[in-house]
Formats: C-alpha cells, structure tokens, sequence
C-alpha cells in the first residue's frame, strides 16, 4: 500500500513539485507579513545570539554609573538616604564635571527624615527644639534647589493603573516636535504617570521614563524613546539626558518620510538622529556588564572618589544593590543592574554604536526569502541530492553569515531566520518531493524491467534512472534471437492438452532466461517457444559482444541439461522421448533503443537493420546444421576468444549486401587447440575451393573437415556437399560470387 501510494505521490510530484514549492513559498511570505510571536521570538533571539557572540566592545566611556550598591548602603545606611545627602552628590558630581545626572530613582513621597517632618512627629521635643527643627530648611526644598541649578533628570514612569486624585495635578511635559504626522497613535500608550513630588518636578529640567518593559521573554532589547499617556509624549531618560546635556529645548519625533503609515522611523535629540523601530523603540547594541564605570556612591558622598571618572560623562545614579530589586535580563547578562541598561543605550547613541533596524527590514527579509525560496525551486527538481545540499548549506549559511555581519560591524540588524526558514522549509519540501519521485520512479523501473534484466542489473537501474533514456538512443548493440526446432510438430502434440505445452515452454524458458539475465542481458520479449534477448542497453555494457556469446554457449548447455531431466522422466514412466533443440542468431550493430510504441501503452525495445539480421540469422541456423550463427560484426568482436568457424557468404531474405557468418562448434574445442587450427585451415581452404569453382578441391575438402572435426558440425559440411554436387551439374552463372542468397527467413 505505501509503495503504492509513493509511486503515486512521486508521479504526481514529477508534474505539480514546483507549483507546490511556490505555495509553499507564498504561504510562508504571508506568515511574515503576519510575523506571529514564534516569528519574532525567533528573530529576536538569534540578533540576541549575534550580540552574545560579539558584545559590542568600545575603547572609551562616555557614561558612568553613581552606584547606591552594597558597600554604601552598609556606610550610610538603609534606603531611602535623607535628600540633603542627594544634593550633596549632585553637587560632589558636578564640581567634578559631570556633564549631566539622571536619577533612575523616584522620589514619589516627601521625605521622612526632613528636620521639619520629623519635628512633626518625634515625641518628647521641646517647644524650643521643636522651633528649631522647623526652622531649618527642608530637604526636599534644598535638593530641588541643587537639581534646579543643575543639567539634572529626574525619573517618571508610566503604568495602566487607573489615575488618582493626587495624579490629576497638570504634568510637566517636555516640548517635542513632529515630522510627517502624528506619532502618537504608534506609541507605547498608557493610562497613568507616575511622578516626582511637585516641588521636584517643578524643578527639575528634564524628567525622564526609566520604566524598562521586558519582551514576551523577560528580555529587554528595546528601550521606548518616547510613550504616551493620554495625549502627552514623555521622553525616556536617556533622550532626556542627552536634550538636557546639548542644551535643546525639544527633542523631535519623526515619522517615516516615504509612508508616514508604517510609524515611527527615529527621534533627534541634541543634533543626532537616532534610528528607531516603527513603535519609537531604540534597540540597545549591548556589551558585557562594565564594573569599571561605576562609582560607590557613598565615595561620592564624601568627596573621596577620582574626578577623572565623571569628567565629561553623562552620569546616571541608580542601584545595583541585591535588595533594591532593580535588576534586568539583557540578550548577553542573565542580571543585569536596570541602571545600567540605561547607560548602555546612552552609551550606544553617544558614540553612534546604537542599532539600526529600519521600517523596510522586512521588504528585505521578503524579497530575501523569496529570492532564496525560488532558486532552491528551480535548482532541487533539476539536480541530485548530494549537488542541491551544497547550493542549500552555503545558501543558508551566507545568510546568518551575513546577518552577523551587518549587525555586528555595521549595526544594522536584517533577519536571517525567517529566509533560512523559507529556503529550509522549500528545501525539505522538494527534497522529500524528489526522494517520492525518485523512488516512483525506481519501482517504475523495477516493474519494467526486473523480469526482463539481471536483479544486478535493475538494482543499478533503479538507483541511476537518468540512464534510462526516454524516447530512444543510438547505441552498438548485440542483439540474440533464439527459437525451438520444430515447436509445430511439438505442438501438435499438445492439442489435446494445451495446458502440458504451457508448461514444457516456460520450462524450457525459464533456464534460458536464467542464463541471458546472469550475463547482463536484457530480455525484449518472448514469441511463444522464441526468445528475443540485446546487450548494452539500458546500461552500458562494453564487452556486450563476449557476453552475448558466451550466453549463447551457455544457453546450449542449459539446453542438454534440460534434455537430460527430460529423458530420466520418460525413461521413468516408459513413454518415448524426443529432445528439443533450439537454434541461436547473434548479431551486433547500431540500433536504435528506447521506449517504443504508443501513448497508451509502449515497451522498452530496440530497432534498427542489425536487429532484423540477427532474426535472420536464428533462422538459418537450421540451414546451415548448425545450433549457433554469428553475423560478421559479432564475430570480428570475439576472435582469437572462441573456435570461430565462417560458415557463408549470405544474402539473408529481404537483403541484398551480403555478409559473412560464423558459427562455433559444440563445446570441448577451444580456440587455441592445434587440432582446431588444423581443422579451421582446412575449413578456410575448402570454401575457398568452393568460391573459386574448383569443385573437385571443395568436396575433398569436405571430407578432410569432417575427419578433422571429428564429426562435429554434420549438417553443415552435408549441406556443401549437396551444393558442391548440384553444381557439378549445374554450374552457377559466370557471374556467380560465391555469395549464397536465402529465399527463406
């Protein structure tokens, strides 16, 4: 059932196999255009493979990290620290040089360990002390002064949580422009901003989103550059730092000039232009975790840390204390301090390392795909397996090849995995398609020719069908016909059991055509008691003539065998016996070969002018006396191989050019035994006699022959001395050449 239902998908596949790679191809081209998560999870994840491979390396620092880690914690004490220590940072840092500070801490409350609030609630104060206490200035007012004074950000967030009284005060927003449309509705959008108490966000020049949204995976690759909530735009805290540090007044979204409708194509912040995805989002080119740029902030606290590491620098304060929780998964670091995603994408833009996955990428990927995708179908239908896996593994590993590259030395991330995906889903497609139609097609040649041809030989056959020529081919071949003498007496005999004739033929056949498929002969077809057999076709066989001969003699003896159990059986049931003889024709020439008949129904068979002299010859075998008749071309092959004998100059019917022929004597003479050599010159020197008139000389050579062939060959030497003796009384015309012309087939 399922060679069956191969050799009928194989047929099919022969027909439909690239129609079906094309839908294939078109059905995986939507799917991009769809790009469901498996997609992108699995784009993503391979630039995150790129980046693990190559962290981005760079030989300067253009950021540092204030860092409220676990050393300083442990100084100072618990967080949250009292905000007049924060001023005292922020002015540490800038009489060092720092270019500009982001906070990636919040400050949503007043705080508690303000003079003023603590007065409020600390018991046992007296009025005096309490007075005093609450005439000191409070903290929050004297860290706002120093942020006011200062490029400083403060950090907001965003969430979907539904607004509250005290989130309804008007926001600080920052100017920003636009360009080609409203970016807006292609914004990450939210319902809440969370913010700074009012003192601070009043004072604070620049205000930044430091809320890092993780990917379906956990991952953060991606950094919004801007969001929505309501109908604001807040920049992150990286753009807002670098507005700050520049000087800028706004920052400027700009959608894509050639279609405004894909999105967002970047953002410009102090005079550079940042690439962005269609949705604003920054991809982050990251390198390892970077301890060299942070500075322990109670080092800062006390003054005691080295300028040179904030001079110049953006610097960012955040945490990377254990318990403070800020911590991230990046594509190269399992945990990464949230902090410190923030410097990396400053760092990127400052030094133009950022990545670049441009709105177009995909047009790309599509036409990448399908170009991959349609030479793979023109390519696998039409070579082997071994020659289209060396266009595939190249193919498909040019393209990650090339993908590492661009993203790692020119920062422009192009997706490999979705055309890898097209090219191996069409690859696997056509080959399982060729593997069906190559294995339809051995079993078609296994049928055809399995009871016609050696198992060896169908074997080679099947596995190299392409040598199976469709429609005919010119080849030398040697061609064999063989017939039963007297198969009409032996059926008459049989008329009343037709049954028994069955049986005694395909007995007699079957050894036969052992013997031709055991030499590497092809069967062509059998004619009832006849047999007719060709080398060399439709594999090559280069001794097809020596074969062909050899299967002649072998046939003779597969005969006398036959013979012998024949005669044993009568013997054993008292009947009379009679032997069957058979009579062989070889021939070798150019034929032409190939499948042959009509569109409903053909055979593979051979045609052509030897094909019919070799008929011919089978049939004067019994002329001649002879069980084996060789044409010319056949016999010039194997001389010196076998006791050739010529029998005649002959014109068989239906030809007038006239050919010599040959036969071989019965086995236990060799070519090279010196009675055969003396036989054979007196077999040369009788026909010649007989071909110069000299009938006196032809028939004592007949005598000489039949002594020197001890008695072999009988029929053929009675047969010249029946012609020698009518043309002692009736001579042949002058012009006689010696050539005998058969009236007969």
């Amino acid at each position: 059932m399922w060679g069956r239902l191969a050799s009928v998908m194989g047929r099919l596949w022969a027909r439909s196999g690239r129609i079906l790679g094309l839908g294939v191809l078109a059905a995986l081209l939507a799917l991009r255009v769809a790009d469901p998560t498996p997609l992108e999870s699995l784009r993503v994840k391979t630039f995150d493979l790129f980046q693990r491979l190559k962290p981005l390396e760079l030989p300067q620092q253009p950021v540092a990290i204030v860092d409220i880690d676990e050393k300083s914690l442990e100084a100072v004490g618990q967080w949250p620290w009292p905000r007049h220590f924060l001023a005292a940072m922020v002015q540490n840092l800038m009489a060092a040089g720092a270019v500009a500070i982001g906070f990636d801490i919040f400050f949503v409350e007043d705080d508690e360990l303000s003079a003023k609030r603590y007065a409020r609630r600390a018991y046992g104060l007296t009025p005096e002390l309490k007075a005093a206490l609450e005439a000191l200035p409070g903290t929050d007012e004297l860290f706002a002064q120093f942020v006011a004074h200062n490029p400083v950000v403060l950090a907001q967030a965003a969430d979907n949580d539904e607004p509250t009284a005290r989130d309804r005060r008007a926001p600080h927003v920052t100017p920003v422009a636009t360009l080609n449309g409203d970016p807006r509705p292609f914004l990450p959008a939210f319902k809440r901003l969370i913010r700074n108490i009012e003192i601070l966000d009043t004072a604070a020049p620049g205000r930044g989103m430091v809320a890092l949204q993780p990917e379906f995976d956990g991952v953060v690759r991606r950094v919004a550059s801007v969001v929505r909530v309501g109908e604001n735009m807040y920049p992150a805290l990286a753009v807002e730092m670098l507005r700050v540090a520049s000087g800028a007044k706004q920052y400027i979204v700009k959608l894509d000039r050639q279609n405004p409708k894909i999105g967002i194509s970047s953002i410009v912040v102090g005079g550079v232009d940042v690439p962005t995805d269609s949705r604003g989002r920054l991809w982050v080119r990251f390198s390892r975790h970077q301890p060299e740029i942070y500075v322990p902030a109670v080092d800062v606290l006390g003054g005691k840390f080295d300028p040179a590491r904030v001079k110049g620098k953006l610097v960012l304060v955040g945490t990377s204390a254990v318990g403070l929780k800020d911590v991230r998964t990046t594509p190269i670091e399992p945990a990464l301090p949230g902090v410190e995603v923030h410097a990396q994408l400053l760092k990127s833009i400052v030094l133009g390392q950022h990545l670049k996955r441009f709105n177009y990428s995909i047009g790309i990927e599509l036409i990448l795909a399908a170009a991959v995708g349609l030479l793979l179908i023109v390519v696998i239908p039409m070579t082997s397996a071994a020659a289209t896996l060396a266009v595939f593994v190249p193919m498909v590993g040019g393209l990650f090849y090339g993908a590492f590259w661009l993203l790692t030395e020119r920062l422009i991330a192009v997706d490999a995995t979705f055309p890898a995906l097209a090219a191996t889903s069409v690859f696997l497609l056509l080959v399982f398609g060729n593997y069906l139609r190559e294995a339809a097609e051995r079993r078609q040649v296994r049928a055809a020719f399995s009871q016609y041809m050696s198992p060896a030989l169908v074997e080679q056959l099947a596995d190299h069908p392409e040598k199976l020529k469709l429609g005919g081919e010119t080849k030398e071949m040697t061609i064999l016909f063989c017939d039963v003498r007297g198969f009409t007496s032996i059926s008459e005999r049989f008329k009343d059991n037709p049954q028994g004739l069955t049986d005694l033929i395909n007995r007699l056949l079957t050894p036969l055509t052992d013997v031709i498929l055991k030499r590497a002969g092809t069967i062509d077809k059998y004619m009832g008691d006849a047999i007719m057999a060709f080398w060399n076709a439709p594999l090559d066989v280069p001794d097809h003539a020596l074969r062909a001969v050899e299967t002649a003699l072998e046939m003779q003896q597969a005969m006398d065998r036959f013979n012998a159990r024949r005669a044993r059986k009568a013997a054993a049931a008292g009947v009379p016996f009679k032997g069957l003889e058979i009579g062989i024709g070889l021939n070798t020439g150019e034929c032409v070969v190939g499948n042959m008949g009509s569109e409903q129904r053909f055979d593979y068979s051979v045609l052509g002018d030897a094909v019919n002299l070799a008929s011919r010859l089978e049939g004067q075998s019994k002329v001649y006396g002879v069980k084996l008749v060789l044409g010319e071309a056949t016999a010039a092959k194997v001389e010196g191989r076998f006791p050739l004998l010529e029998l005649d100059r002959i014109a068989v019917k239906g030809k007038a050019e006239a050919v010599r022929i040959y036969t071989i004597p019965d086995s236990g003479v060799t070519a090279e035994d010196a009675d055969f050599a003396k036989w054979r010159a007196a077999h040369e020197a009788m026909l010649e006699a007989y071909r110069a008139r000299d009938w006196g000389g032809a028939e004592t050579g007949v005598g000489r022959c039949r002594a020197l062939g001890a008695g072999k060959i009988p029929g053929f030497y009675d047969l010249y001395a029946e012609r020698i003796a009518e043309f002692r009384a009736h001579p042949p015309p002058a012009d006689w050449d010696g050539v005998y012309r058969a009236e007969t087939k």
